[in-house]
């Protein structure tokens, strides 16, 4: 197993949407952490995204009442626990501050949102009659790895690995810490049903192959960026 801790790849902008984002998810769990295990599990299923309200545009709880569509983008801002907050936020904060970097503010908003509905849109397209609420931003941020995945290949990842009795912090080029990822992530999807609750691979997918396709198809390779950061530390 292996948790990226930092990357060496500096930025020109400070990474205030990528800062807002994280506080956004932290205050939002905190406030589903106040509730008691009913509250909690009612707070789930009214703002999480469940696939079967999406596909037949109706209710299954009228009585936790909420537009249906809206669930897409208020199930990116909710988690299920401190483990699934803190995991999302980590790789969130190592690598979205450099595609903030080089998309701007405004656009990263965008790409951010549009990653995690593609990713909402791929989980559904397989799921459609699931009924069980996906939450978490893991989606979004899985857009944000295939972005980096194209920007940045080369760049220095250290990277805690935890082999039974290997421990040790690492540096990897980036290409091979989000290969490694993204394949894991292919071969669980592969391997598990998606109409169950657990973690939602297929959205891992969906979102990183929207964010590599983007970044692919239409992104400047950042080596000018490159030589203002030499210059600039």
């Amino acid at each position: 197993m292996f948790i990226p801790l930092k990357d060496e790849n500096p930025t020109l902008r400070k990474p205030v949407v990528t800062i807002a984002i994280i506080a956004i998810n932290a205050l939002v769990y905190l406030f589903s952490a106040t509730k008691d295990s009913q509250g909690f599990q009612a707070f789930i299923i009214q703002y999480g995204l469940i696939p079967y309200e999406i596909t037949h545009v109706s209710e299954l709880t009228p009585q936790l009442p909420f537009p249906v569509f809206l669930n897409l983008l208020t199930s990116m801002f909710m988690h299920g626990g401190i483990m699934h907050l803190a995991g999302n936020m980590l790789f969130l904060w190592v690598f979205g501050n450099n595609i903030e970097d080089h998309l701007g503010h405004l656009k990263f908003i965008f790409f951010y949102l549009a990653a995690g509905f593609a990713a909402d849109a791929l989980f559904i397209l397989f799921s459609p009659n699931s009924q069980f609420p996906l939450v978490g931003a893991s989606g979004a941020i899985a857009g944000i790895l295939g972005a980096y995945f194209v920007l940045f290949p080369k760049a220095r990842i250290h990277t805690l690995i935890f082999l039974v009795y290997f421990i040790r912090v690492v540096q990897i080029p980036a290409a091979v810490v989000l290969g490694f990822w993204i394949i894991y992530q292919v071969i669980m999807s592969a391997m598990s049903s998606t109409a169950g609750g657990g973690v939602a691979w297929l959205a891992h997918v969906g979102g990183f192959a929207f964010g590599w396709l983007l970044l692919k198809l239409f992104a400047s390779k950042p080596k000018d960026r490159q030589k203002i950061y030499r210059v600039q530390f």
